[in-house]
């Protein structure tokens, strides 16, 4: 099922939900301020283990370990569902606990979002996402996003950013080497490298709360480029 935008950029007039998970991540924390200041929302759902100090009338903190996702079922209603949740086989201890964060949880809060009437779902996926890689995180996001694909959403927005470029709260030693490449480097990513340009974390939250505007249909994966294109047409 292809997507069929129309023309650029069609606007939701109706104030609608928002609910989002991964928001303590370096995406997710700048895509939860995005939505808060968003008029197209006016309630802003988090899925969070910790509460969020987070002071604004349209924001509501749901708390959960994640373990029993079907007692959220009656909880989860909203229109869009933004999934910024990620996490490293190193930080999770094991290739299951990663699965289980990147794969097992979003894919039951789709599910029960769109049993309670979601219509759009808006991914955080990673370049080279493909269900059949021989490099395991590549290919449980490809397996993400191919049962996403299987779901009956509306519009599925699917975000393949290179590394994430912002201040994390945790450190992650792979992800500031090459953090420092792309910040430091720039002028290599030209041409065939293009597409592995850093993609700032912030400039990525506004592109996905601005096109998850848009009255598009079906599947659309958006490529690293695109995202600074969009981004460009927005500014």
């Amino acid at each position: 099922m292809g997507f069929q935008p129309g023309s650029f950029p069609i606007f939701d007039t109706v104030a609608k939900t928002a609910l989002i998970i991964g928001t303590t991540g370096l995406v997710g924390e700048q895509c939860l301020n995005e939505l808060l200041l968003s008029n197209a929302y006016e309630k802003v759902i988090a899925l969070t283990r910790k509460k969020l100090e987070v002071q604004n009338s349209k924001f509501e903190n749901i708390l959960t370990d994640f373990e029993d996702a079907e007692t959220l079922k009656p909880l989860l209603k909203a229109d869009d569902v933004f999934c910024a949740l990620g996490t490293t086989i190193a930080k999770a201890g094991s290739q299951a606990a990663f699965r289980k964060v990147d794969y097992e949880i979003p894919l039951q809060i789709a599910e029960l979002a769109l049993h309670n009437g979601a219509t759009q779902f808006i991914l955080v996926s990673s370049l080279g996402a493909d269900a059949t890689s021989s490099f395991f995180y590549s290919k449980v996001k490809g397996e993400l996003e191919t049962a996403l694909q299987k779901m009956k959403f509306d519009s599925l927005l699917i975000f393949r950013p290179s590394i994430l470029l912002g201040d994390r709260n945790e450190q992650r030693l792979g992800e500031e080497v090459g953090k420092f490449f792309a910040e430091k480097l720039t002028f290599l990513f030209a041409g065939p490298l293009k597409k592995y340009k850093g993609t700032p974390a912030n400039l990525l939250a506004k592109t996905m709360v601005n096109v998850a505007q848009e009255k598009g249909k079906g599947v659309r994966i958006i490529e690293n480029v695109e995202i600074f294109e969009i981004s460009k047409k927005h500014s």
